[in-house]
């Protein structure tokens, strides 16, 4: 496991089998799962929301076809770490 400073408030974590967990504040809100793109259902901030788009910008992903999960998907990724 990596943790990476992204910017303020947001971070990412480099999981051991190549997963990307972006950390919005303290909390998993979105990541790139086997060349998947997710990101939590749960209404943040907008200041999270802003932190999911920067950061799938910087990844050179676009919003077009991400798959939505429960908070408890990302909340389970980081589990132990």
């Amino acid at each position: 496991m990596l943790l990476k400073k992204i910017g303020n408030n947001m971070n990412e974590i480099l999981l051991n089998n190549g997963d990307q967990v972006l950390i919005s504040y303290e909390t998993p809100v979105a990541c790139i799962k086997e060349g998947e793109l997710y990101y939590t259902n749960k209404k943040w901030s907008q200041t999270t929301t802003k932190h999911i788009n920067k950061w799938f910008k910087l990844k050179g992903w676009i919003l077009s076809n991400p798959i939505h999960e429960d908070q408890s998907f990302f909340n389970n990724l980081i589990k132990g770490v």
